[in-house]
């Protein structure tokens, strides 16, 4: 009688130490949320769509990276070239519809005018980007407990109007940005709002710049790719629609491949081998793997009459990447293609 009961309680404590056990090995691994898995990111897209060709390309590794990327909506703005906001819209429309996505993601329109014309309107019902603009700020404060990253690639007109609005939202976002040849002057995205790119650098927000340097190896411009390259790769990959997609350009499209090829083939190509930079596409495979650039923080300098002015006791600093692995991002965008993982709508 001693023996069983006393190996009744051996076995009765055995147990409960392995339920125990068991208990805490299922809560590690759901507090690490699944062993080693990536984190999503919570993303809002902002571009200039019918720009040329790269906010295309960008937009559609986006959208096929759906187990890193949550993309809770594109918002389009307008700059030099493209036309009017609508042809900007049109086009990233045409983007996600190929991409499967028009319907389940929305899409805004923003500011056709600049920061300057429009900031002291921010306030009034229907100013010009003022769905853009809402949606940023409504989407910064959503309860989450991960960040919002908004990914501007054309000009900064939008971003900058939501935190004229809605200062309170500095603290809820991440700015990364395509854009600016820093050092240097210059650079398509940052002359069309440089008032824009001014305010968010004196703007106490996370802000990190994703260098162009146009002709040098240090900026997204290396990320080149050849209309021979394009035309091998790119026929065909991504899901087929069910209905054809009217291109910029003319013609009807089941594929963003084929989309991407008829962009190339109507695209202006520049260097020896002649060859076009996915400037935009870039600034997406950074927020992806941010090793695949090198990333420096420095005191956040200003634009004054188109010359960069450092300002080395400037506590507030900024991130600027250079240096990009060509070949690791076109790898990856390429492999995204073929094999690509849809974005969802299921919040994060």
């Amino acid at each position: 009688m001693t023996f069983r009961a006393s190996h009744r309680k051996k076995t009765k404590s055995a147990i409960g130490f392995k339920f125990k056990l068991i208990v805490l090995i299922f809560g590690s691994l759901v507090a690490l949320g699944g062993c080693g898995k990536p984190p999503m990111h919570r993303i809002i897209f902002d571009t200039d769509a019918n720009n040329e060709l790269d906010d295309q390309h960008a937009l559609a590794y986006l959208l096929f990276n759906g187990d890193l990327f949550h993309v809770e909506g594109v918002t389009v703005n307008a700059t030099f070239n493209g036309g009017n906001i609508d042809e900007h819209v049109e086009e990233a429309r045409r983007v996600m519809e190929l991409c499967e996505s028009y319907g389940r993601i929305p899409l805004l329109k923003g500011s056709n005018g600049s920061f300057g014309e429009i900031r002291n309107e921010v306030h009034k019902p229907d100013f010009d980007g003022a769905d853009a603009v809402n949606f940023i700020i409504k989407h910064a404060n959503a309860p989450s407990r991960k960040e919002l990253i908004l990914l501007p690639v054309g000009k900064l007109t939008n971003i900058a109007l939501a935190l004229e609005k809605d200062p309170s939202i500095a603290s809820r976002i991440r700015i990364v940005w395509l854009g600016s040849n820093y050092p240097q002057p210059g650079e398509y995205n940052q002359n069309n709002d440089t008032a824009a790119m001014n305010f968010l650098l004196n703007t106490d927000v996370p802000f990190e710049m994703v260098t162009v340097r146009y002709g040098l190896p240090s900026g997204t411009d290396a990320v080149r790719v050849t209309p021979e390259e394009v035309y091998r790769m790119m026929p065909g990959v991504g899901p087929r629609t069910k209905q054809p997609v009217t291109g910029r350009h003319g013609g009807s499209f089941y594929t963003f491949g084929d989309y991407s090829v008829s962009l190339f083939e109507h695209a202006e190509y520049y260097g020896d081998p002649p060859s076009r930079a996915l400037f935009d596409m870039a600034a997406v495979a950074v927020v992806k793997n941010p090793s695949w650039a090198m990333a420096t923080d420095i005191p956040a300098p200003v634009l004054i009459n188109n010359q960069w002015v450092e300002r080395p006791g400037n506590p507030r600093t900024i991130t600027i990447y250079e240096n990009f692995n060509r070949n690791e991002i076109l790898k990856d965008f390429y492999d995204s293609m073929n094999n690509y993982r849809l974005v969802n709508t299921t919040a994060n």
